[in-house]
């Protein structure tokens, strides 16, 4: 059993974190500073001038197929280079991606929406929640009603992630009430906001914000149905499950950077005549932070070999939320509370942290949604207690 990063894999990630060092980490300050003062700390002309630069270095298109131009690694090396996003509390992401049911689409629907997606042309946002339909997504109310060649548009959505810059959604609505979303009765739509629909910005306790999408007669043609009409919850259900072994990769390098300035602090900061890393307590904190630092990197990794090895990814990757999710929540608490009251400032992105790294109890399934995946696959024998080490 060779637990090493191969050649490849290794000088892959090394690439990744010196530009990540280079090029965005110098920008945390100045991220801060706009932050305080209520604007988003990197402009959007700003992060696509970042992707261009890291193109340049070799990084676009993560896991988009080298036919369309990307990289195609594979999913142990996205979480790698994830995790080395992670480590900077700036918001950037390599460029050259599209959400990946947009592949589902037609030939006419690539040119007009992947791929202007991909050079990063277009701005696209997934909505299937709605304010009574999050973790039970089966149960979306939007409605499209046939008309002619056309399909009418009527509800909203709500917590849609890019809601607010994005130039066109992906859509799940109901199109046949009487067979149910999950049995064939919901349909995906590429949806213009030109079309006519509006989107609100929420608050969060976090940075930036999610929107509602407001949905009142938006007339969709018949053409732009993505897949096939009643392949929506499907199709929804696949855009979901891609993220749940990244979220907890982005995860690690948050809690990775934490730890290290807990460290840091920890050997410089004195009281009582010494420095605080002398102390029993804050030990057994950078000890505890450590240990589920590592489990949870281990959960990753195995959930991400497991998508690699062409296996049902979904038991690992709930395991990898769940646990990972977890893990950072703990961690960045811990990193806080060493740090005594500068961590409570704005000077610190801990407090940042603080309330970023709440969300991932929550979004792309709950804890409770990842426990009840785990508990079920058990119960129904679906995976056995070891995984593939049983």
């Amino acid at each position: 059993m060779d637990f090493s990063l191969s050649d490849e894999e290794r000088a892959i990630r090394d690439t990744a974190r010196q530009f990540i060092t280079r090029e965005v980490m110098p920008l945390e300050q100045e991220a801060l500073r706009r932050e305080r003062a209520h604007r988003p700390g990197l402009e959007r002309s700003e992060l696509r001038e970042l992707q261009l630069k890291a193109r340049k270095f070799g990084f676009w298109g993560l896991s988009t197929p080298v036919e369309y131009g990307g990289m195609d690694l594979s999913a142990v090396m996205q979480a790698l280079i994830v995790t080395e996003t992670g480590r900077t509390f700036v918001q950037f992401g390599f460029g050259g991606e599209a959400d990946n049911i947009l592949y589902y689409g037609n030939d006419e629907q690539k040119r007009e929406y992947l791929l202007p997606t991909i050079e990063g042309d277009r701005v696209s946002c997934f909505a299937i929640t709605e304010p009574g339909a999050g973790s039970d997504a089966a149960n979306i109310k939007l409605s499209a009603r046939r008309d002619g060649d056309d399909w009418v548009l009527n509800g909203e959505k709500t917590f849609i992630t890019n809601g607010n810059d994005a130039d066109f959604a992906i859509v799940v609505a109901v199109t046949d009430p009487e067979k149910g979303a999950r049995n064939g009765g919901a349909t995906a739509f590429l949806v213009d906001r030109a079309m006519g629909w509006r989107s609100e910005f929420i608050q969060t306790m976090g940075e930036g914000g999610p929107a509602s999408l407001i949905f009142e007669d938006v007339r969709v043609p018949q053409r732009n149905i993505l897949g096939e009409l009643g392949q929506g919850f499907a199709l929804g259900m696949t855009w979901i499950g891609k993220g749940r072994y990244l979220i907890p990769s982005h995860a690690l390098g948050i809690a990775e950077r934490a730890l290290s300035m807990a460290l840091e602090y920890a050997n410089t900061r004195e009281t009582f005549g010494r420095r605080i890393g002398e102390n029993q307590a804050i030990q057994w904190m950078l000890a505890d932070s450590e240990v589920e630092l590592e489990a949870a990197r281990w959960l990753v990794l195995r959930a991400a070999w497991a998508v690699d090895q062409g296996e049902d990814p979904r038991h690992s990757s709930s395991m990898a939320k769940l646990y990972g999710a977890g893990m950072v929540n703990r961690v960045v608490d811990r990193v806080l509370q060493i740090h005594g009251g500068m961590g409570y400032t704005r000077e610190l992105p801990i407090e940042r942290w603080y309330r970023q790294v709440r969300l991932m109890r929550i979004y792309e399934g709950t804890d409770e949604m990842q426990r009840l995946i785990i508990a079920r696959d058990l119960l129904r024998g679906y995976t056995k207690i070891g995984g593939t080490l049983a």
